[in-house]
């Protein structure tokens, strides 16, 4: 029988791991045999440097600079270089479904996911998409695919049932990453009982834990229920340095001060909570309090297509809460690299351009003289090239075939009126073939015809 809906979504707590060396079988990456260098305006993100290069090399930055580097290729991309896209809320498995138009608001998630027309839109398509075969890692590999050609190199927001526990096609934050697993979600604080919070706290204090990503306050301001979870937060003995509230919309400026207070992080869906609630967080004052915050664009029934998407939205909301102006907008972009990173407890590692990191970048076309307002501007269809640890994973043809000599296994993609490349190798749970998007795309369809595109 499969698991219902409810029963995936509540499940609480991601789930013990195996061991390292259970995981990871049978998945590649395919690093360039030289090294190249992309030229453009590179912003690391807190500065930009114009006409600058940045080099990669056996899947590392090797340096960042205004000098010409020689003995590489280079390649003049007349774009912006910046690090890949960090989504710090989602749900992967869901993100097949085409938008919702929910019909009213609602006071909390309580509320809709316990509604008549929520059982048609995602209750009744995952029970085709799960029975009699599962069709879940088509369904986490699609959702990969949509966050990579959208610029996303990591993602948070896997489940506890995810069908592999190693990194996948892009990075995911809560789980094993750099050879470590030290992230865990929690949907619904209410479901975890005593013991388990008890061991929850001492993970953190014994450091095997650096980010407990917690749902929390999701609803509208007035809602008793969704006041009432940040004490729960704190009689848990869960406001911690490892803590990251994900929506806080019913958060008083109080507890947003606490959670400052305790060294905790914030991160904000503003699409999703405006279209479900009416309102969303007090993201500008949480500013103000100087609370750390990433961005996520949570899933499509309610959520943005991309993070780029939800860039936008979040650059009018704060506008509209009166924060606007040049360190907003760096800020924001800031929310999407180097603060998300931090966020995530992997500010040494994600988020920045410089020698020595992993070489996880992304270049967009340029359409703006300002490079943080092209990035804020930009949708998926701006993407030129996706690195990922080095790996061209999605790129225009013909830079794909000058970075690499593999560009043939190459899946094609027509991508808003381009011709990319897209690198489908990277094998779903380890010796399962090549998961080609269009295979993956076919199994969803004859399944589930309303599948969501990627490409619109």
């Amino acid at each position: 029988m499969s698991e219902s809906f409810d029963d995936r979504y509540d499940e609480g707590i991601l789930e013990e791991l195996p061991a390292e060396d259970e995981r990871g079988a049978g998945l590649t990456r395919a690093l360039p045999a030289k090294p190249f260098a992309l030229r453009g305006t590179v912003l690391t993100p807190d500065t930009k440097l114009d006409d600058g290069y940045v080099v990669v090399d056996a899947g590392k930055i090797a340096s960042v600079g205004k000098a010409k580097p020689q003995g590489v290729d280079v390649l003049e991309t007349d774009g912006v270089i910046m690090p890949g896209l960090i989504d710090l809320h989602g749900h992967p498995e869901y993100n097949i479904f085409a938008a919702w138009e929910p019909p009213k608001e609602y006071v909390n998630r309580y509320a809709w996911r316990a509604s008549k027309e929520y059982k048609l839109v995602v209750k009744e398509p995952w029970a085709k998409l799960t029975a009699p075969e599962s069709l879940l890692r088509e369904l986490t590999r699609y959702a990969e695919i949509r966050a990579l050609v959208g610029g996303v190199t990591a993602i948070q927001g896997a489940s506890a049932k995810y069908p592999d526990k190693a990194e996948a096609l892009v990075r995911n934050v809560d789980l094993p990453i750099f050879g470590q697993h030290k992230a865990r979600s929690v949907i619904d604080l209410d479901r975890v009982d005593a013991a388990r919070r008890t061991s929850l706290r001492k993970d953190i204090d014994d450091g095997k834990i650096d980010a407990l990503y917690i749902h929390l306050a999701e609803g509208k301001t007035d809602n008793e229920r969704s006041q009432n979870e940040f004490q729960d937060l704190v009689d848990a003995k869960l406001l911690t340095t490892a803590t990251v509230v994900i929506h806080g919309t019913a958060l008083p400026d109080a507890s947003l001060g606490d959670l400052k207070d305790a060294g905790g992080k914030l991160v904000w869906s503003p699409q999703s909570n405006l279209r479900l609630y009416g309102e969303t967080t007090p993201a500008a004052k949480a500013l103000e309090l100087g609370v750390p915050m990433g961005l996520g664009a949570d899933w499509l029934p309610s959520g943005s297509q991309s993070l780029l998407a939800e860039l936008a939205v979040a650059r009018r909301s704060l506008a509209r809460q009166g924060a606007a102006g040049e360190d907003v907008d760096r800020k924001l972009v800031r929310m999407v690299t180097s603060e998300g990173a931090q966020v995530a407890g992997l500010g040494d590692q994600l988020g920045e351009l410089s020698e020595g990191r992993v070489a996880d970048v992304l270049v967009l076309e340029r359409q703006y003289e300002d490079p943080w307002e092209n990035v804020l501007a930009a949708s998926p269809a701006w993407v030129e090239l996706v690195t990922i640890g080095g790996d061209v994973a999605y790129g225009r043809d013909d830079w794909v075939g000058r970075l690499t000599d593999e560009s043939a296994a190459y899946e094609p993609q027509e991508a808003w009126g381009k011709a990319m490349l897209l690198d489908t190798r990277y094998a779903v749970g380890g010796g399962d073939g090549r998961p080609t998007l269009d295979a993956i795309r076919g199994k969803l369809l004859a399944r589930f015809p309303q599948t969501g595109p990627i490409f619109a």
